[in-house]
């Protein structure tokens, strides 16, 4: 590990970095200057093809070098951005005059007071930020997504078989299958998917407060809102807010910061139940040569990998919630405190990349101890209750649930036996008899 990742304040730049450095290609700093360089050159180039009058003689053979300036984006051009912004103290104003430097250096000048032309920093800001999402959640999250739950999916066919003791409330309940409950999660992961892939990735474009105001003074003959429409629909693929203020409303972007937070919060739910499993030596764990589980007990092999993603499903939460109620708030047209707020937004999904990466890791370390499940079962005759007194109702049998519940809650253990006994002393038939003799925690799993 580099000195500088070991100086890192956050540990997603220092201990975890390994396992998010892609993240860097859409939040870091240079991220974030490469994105506003190409909405500014796209926007330029959709001005000359407008076209404007003073951008008729443009070459469009020129529109290649300058979509070099992004696509060929080095850390030496992002250097020279920080430099400017030395002297503007204007981050966005900085890209401009960087762009401005590279017209130069490309013989046009003549046409270099386009760049940005009518422009608020929030047009650049506000579409080069939903578009750095969008390309996150492609390429780096859904991936991740996509890996933990084919792997649910894959250990909820292998298990699909088992009988299991299912606990409410702690306590043992009606049996249920292993794989059932792992269906459960795979189920409440698609459809909160589906719901995320919903959610329109918006931005605003539309001057200093929203209305073309520049635009519409300098050529009043153009349809600016369909020229804006146009610009972020069809060149930049985004969703066009309007009417807006000088930003983005931002209820797209929260809508999409808690529906990650919900599916964080599925996870946590799976953490803590194969944690609980694990305690319970449902399953053991894959024991890898050198590593240590305590650093007094030599025994100990510790769910750390389910922990390890609990916690940061957390901290990855605790920051989406505060993204999605601060940024659709903003003091009339325009506050400053989005734009702090969103320079965090790559730290939550950081986040949960190191916990999809855990629990995947947790989930492929564990191995089924079918042994004990199944003595689980065998010890807790109690739940088959249900099932008799359900067909001592279908019989119509009297107090049924009384009966049965006479017989359950003492502190006595019930046993095959003890349940056989109980069923020889009602006054059903033998067919019936047999026919609840036949029931067993392990068969009474239900569908």
């Amino acid at each position: 590990m580099a000195s500088s990742h070991l100086q890192a304040i956050s540990p997603i730049d220092g201990r975890y970095f390994s396992k998010v450095e892609g993240l860097s290609n859409y939040f870091s700093e240079a991220a974030l200057i490469r994105y506003r360089i190409r909405v500014e050159v796209e926007y330029f180039i959709a001005l000359c093809e407008l076209p404007l009058p003073q951008l008729k003689g443009f070459d469009p053979t020129h529109f290649k070098a300058l979509r070099e300036l992004y696509k060929n984006f080095k850390p030496a051009d992002a250097q020279a951005v920080k430099s400017i912004e030395k002297t503007t103290n204007h981050d966005v104003k900085a890209v401009e005059y960087f762009i401005k430097q590279q017209f130069d250096a490309l013989g046009l000048q003549d046409f270099k007071e386009f760049i940005h032309f009518g422009l608020t920093s929030q047009d650049i800001n506000n579409t080069a930020i939903p578009l750095s999402l969008k390309e996150v959640l492609q390429e780096e999250y859904l991936p991740g997504f996509t890996s933990l739950t084919e792997k649910i999916e894959k250990l909820s066919g292998e298990w699909q078989d088992i009988p299991m003791l299912a606990r409410t409330h702690g306590q043992p309940a009606s049996p249920t299958r292993l794989g059932k409950e792992l269906q459960v999660f795979s189920e409440r992961l698609g459809q909160q998917l589906s719901t995320l892939k919903g959610i329109p990735m918006a931005a605003k474009f539309g001057g200093a407060t929203g209305n073309f105001n520049a635009h519409q003074i300098a050529y009043p003959e153009i349809d600016w809102k369909g020229f804006g429409r146009r610009f972020v629909e069809k060149q930049l693929g985004l969703h066009y807010s309007f009417p807006t203020t000088q930003i983005e409303h931002y209820d797209h972007m929260a809508a999409l910061f808690d529906s990650l937070k919900r599916i964080n919060t599925i996870l946590i739910d799976l953490d803590r139940d194969f944690w609980t499993y694990i305690s319970m030596d449902y399953f053991k764990q894959q024991i890898k040569a050198g590593e240590v589980g305590s650093s007094a007990m030599p025994h100990k092999v510790n769910p750390i990998d389910f922990e390890n993603s609990e916690g940061n499903l957390g901290i990855a939460n605790a920051l989406f919630e505060h993204l999605a109620a601060k940024l659709p708030v903003s003091r009339l047209q325009r506050d400053l405190t989005d734009s702090t707020v969103l320079r965090n937004i790559g730290v939550p999904f950081a986040h949960t990349l190191i916990a999809f990466q855990a629990t995947l890791k947790g989930l492929g370390k564990l191995l089924l101890n079918a042994d004990k499940i199944a003595a689980d079962l065998e010890q807790n005759w109690a739940v088959v209750a249900e099932a008799i007194q359900t067909i001592l109702r279908r019989e119509g049998y009297p107090n049924p649930y009384e009966a049965l519940k006479g017989l359950t809650r003492t502190n006595e253990a019930i046993t095959r036996e003890t349940i056989a006994r109980f069923i020889d002393t009602l006054d059903v038939s033998q067919d019936i008899k047999k026919e609840l003799k036949n029931i067993s925690p392990s068969k009474y799993t239900g569908i």
